[in-house]
């Protein structure tokens, strides 16, 4: 699996911590995506919330499990 990059790292944290940690109170094991400028889709099946935010957002998302330390970004 490739690394991540850095930058892309650090994007990623920063967009959680202001857009998914908030989610954590009632939404623990949820899947959400965020873009760059802070737009979500939130929801309970991975495929799903990938599915949406391309259809909404097109490429780039970031995915999250909301309340777990794992990151994806989508292209």
């Amino acid at each position: 699996m490739p690394s991540i990059d850095a930058d892309m790292k650090r994007e990623g944290d920063a967009l959680y911590e202001h857009y998914g940690r908030p989610l954590e109170s009632g939404h623990v094991g949820e899947y959400v995506a965020i873009t760059s400028d802070g737009q979500t889709v939130l929801g309970t099946s991975l495929l799903d919330v990938l599915d949406k935010a391309v259809e909404q957002f097109g490429p780039g998302s970031f995915i999250f499990k909301v309340g777990e330390k794992a990151v994806g970004h989508w292209r």
